[in-house]
């Protein structure tokens, strides 16, 4: 941006300049000469009509803006000719300051409009009178057919002056260069400028034949406001969100691109691209129905456009994707991410409901992360899937992040076809009662076999299901399978406990436990045999939902149990709050006991916490027999691990079933 004293500067001169002028003029125009031979009510009419093109102007709506175009001009214009020059500025003044107070103004920028408009009029009168041959301060002349060129010459002198006066502050106050501003929508603005001045040529002829004659002229003046009106509608419509009102993806593209130039030509930084995306939003559409996740998203929008910069753009890019185009580098990108992301922190509420919404963000910005269009939002998109995965919200783009996203989409799109052809696999690993070594249960936990990749670990496919929305018929399949082959093992006569993982999303999802009930009744099984694990980041990532959900499964008969506990926040608060089953000690607590004091006071303490609280307890990790023995020792303990047992196939699981029951036979028959 130009110093401000730059800037004052010209508005000081402008204003100096356009006051002479027009003190020049007032005391140079033949007022007595012109009052004895004025057309009083077709001037009066001009005038009028002068005002009110200035107050009531045209609404002239681009891709870059929505502005004003006043439709004085034609009227001023012809006043010229047949009023003076003097009565011209003082109409235009007159107008000038009425559309000033009317929308209350500061009284320098008033000072100002008056004096440019001082200066376009006069500028307009001297080139027509000089054109045309005739004293600038003379008595009104008729318009004769060869005085409309130099007439039309004037006015378009007389625009042209304003719209330089007025570029030239836009110039010093936004730090764009002066043919930057000229040319943004010149074709429209010459156009609309040449039908109207062609108004005010008519209206100079038609002037001598009374005011009937002029009131002709305001059906072409009417029908230009209805077509800028309708134009106006159109061009909003086609770039702009109908749900939110806000900017559309072109709108994104187009203002994206404009910044770029802009940076370019000041050789700044930036602009950055803020991608943003509702966690979990389909969850609130299938539980509270689409017109109630329409008004979500237009209270996001709402909340979005108040956390945004004003030099900013808040737009809609369709679904629950929003994306703000920041004037700023990186640092200012991402303290705006940030803000963004923070003013979804209270709730929405919708009627009676208080629904907390999550978004993720990604964040790239010029010219770090790329010069152009496509490359900043690809990058952005990048980073916001980065920041779904990786659960923290918020991720600026980096170069590493981009290494491996073709490979991850198409490993996405194998992940779908594996759900559809069923190439996963479910295994399980068994949990023992440490006490007397026999199998409790189980954990349900599944594997991909890819045909060309060989083994895909879930570290690498479950993230992509999560970030993707798969996780939901990923998890359907694995428990349909595991209740399934629940069945079968109880017709063999093998009662155990199973377990399966739920993904933070779905305690989001207040229709999980009737689906659940629903896989649970199709296999005739109960669901006091079913656990369900949790993490405590997924629990803590929407409190208010997951209770609800947790409640509802557990009003069901399912057990609730704490996977990894230890490794979250808040553990002991969520404990006196929730109403859960069974905590899992991690695996980084229990494998270390032999080796790490601390390692085995935590355990112990969580132990023996647990045991008090009347909960079940699940020691993972336990690598060797040691391990196993120490824990044995300290109370009631379900174990798991690589030493009891590996994630095996159920044939295997039914033999060790079926061996422990031979020699649980074997015994009462030896009379044990």
């Amino acid at each position: 941006m130009a110093p401000p004293v730059l800037l004052a500067a010209y508005l000081a001169a402008i204003c100096t300049l356009g006051f002479v002028a027009l003190i020049y003029v007032l005391t140079s125009t033949q007022w007595t000469a012109i009052a004895d031979e004025l057309l009083w009510w077709p001037v009066m009419f001009l005038a009028v009509a002068a005002i009110a093109g200035e107050v009531k102007p045209l609404v002239v709506t681009s891709r870059s803006e929505e502005r004003t175009l006043s439709t004085s001009a034609p009227f001023v214009l012809a006043l010229i000719v047949v009023a003076g020059v003097g009565v011209a500025i003082v109409v235009q003044i007159i107008a000038s300051l009425s559309d000033d107070v009317l929308h209350r103004r500061q009284l320098k920028k008033s000072l100002f409009n008056t004096a440019q408009y001082a200066l376009s009029v006069l500028s307009g009168a001297a080139t027509y009178s000089w054109l045309a041959g005739v004293p600038i301060f003379g008595s009104p002349l008729g318009v004769e057919p060869g005085d409309i060129l130099p007439l039309m010459v004037g006015g378009i002198v007389m625009v042209a002056v304003n719209w330089v006066l007025v570029a030239v502050v836009v110039t010093l106050a936004s730090g764009q260069t002066l043919w930057t501003v000229l040319r943004g929508d010149f074709r429209e603005f010459l156009v609309t400028n040449a039908v109207l001045l062609c108004v005010g040529g008519i209206a100079a002829i038609v002037t001598g034949d009374g005011v009937g004659a002029l009131v002709l002229l305001a059906a072409p003046v009417l029908a230009a406001h209805l077509f800028a009106a309708a134009s106006a509608r159109h061009a909003h419509d086609a770039t702009h969100d109908a749900l939110t009102g806000l900017g559309n993806r072109g709108q994104a593209n187009y203002e994206l691109g404009g910044a770029l130039q802009n940076a370019r030509q000041s050789d700044s930084d930036g602009p950055g691209f803020v991608f943003l995306d509702l966690d979990h939003f389909k969850d609130f559409n299938d539980a509270l129905g689409h017109p109630v996740g329409d008004r979500i998203l237009c209270k996001v929008a709402e909340r979005l456009v108040d956390a945004a910069p004003e030099n900013s753009s808040v737009h809609r890019l369709g679904g629950d994707e929003f994306a703000v185009v920041v004037r700023g580098g990186v640092d200012e990108s991402e303290q705006v991410a940030r803000d963004l992301v923070a003013s979804l922190d209270a709730p929405i509420k919708v009627d009676d409901l208080e629904l907390l919404v999550r978004v993720s963000a990604g964040v790239a910005a010029a010219p770090m992360h790329g010069t152009d269009v496509e490359t900043l939002m690809k990058n952005s998109d990048i980073a916001l899937y980065r920041a779904k995965v990786e659960r923290d919200q918020i991720s600026v783009y980096s170069p590493e992040f981009d290494v491996n996203s073709a490979e991850r989409l198409q490993l996405l799109v194998d992940l779908r076809t594996a759900l559809d052809s069923r190439q996963l696999e479910v295994v399980y690993q068994p949990q023992f009662n440490l006490a007397d070594r026999r199998m409790v249960g189980v954990e349900a936990l599944v594997r991909w076999n890819h045909p060309t990749r060989g083994t895909v670990y879930p570290d690498e496919f479950i993230p992509l299901a999560e970030s993707s929305g798969l996780i939901f018929p990923l998890t359907a399949f694995v428990l349909d399978e595991a209740l399934g082959q629940l069945a079968r093992w109880r017709a063999s006569g093998h009662f155990l406990r199973m377990a399966v993982n739920l993904s933070a999303r779905h305690l989001s999802d207040l229709a999980l436990p009737d689906r659940v009930a629903e896989v649970a009744e199709r296999h005739g099984v109960s669901l006091g045999s079913l656990v369900l694990e949790v993490t405590e980041t997924g629990i803590l990532s929407d409190p208010v939902r997951a209770d609800l959900v947790i409640r509802a499964l557990r009003e069901r008969g399912v057990a609730i149990a704490i996977d990894d506990y230890g490794t979250g926040n808040a553990s002991l608060s969520y404990l006196k709050r929730l109403e859960i089953d069974e905590l899992k000690v991690d695996r980084s607590f229990v494998s270390n006991i032999g080796d790490d004091h601390q390692d085995l006071v935590i355990v112990r303490s969580t132990i023996a916490l647990a045991l008090a609280l009347g909960l079940r307890v699940v020691a993972e990790g336990i690598e060797d027999e040691s391990t196993a023995v120490a824990l044995q020792e300290l109370g009631r303990v379900v174990g798991q691990g690589y030493h009891l047992g590996r994630p095996t196939t159920p044939d295997v699981i039914e033999a060790v079933l079926d061996a422990e029951r031979q020699a649980s036979a074997s015994h009462k028959t030896a009379g044990y």
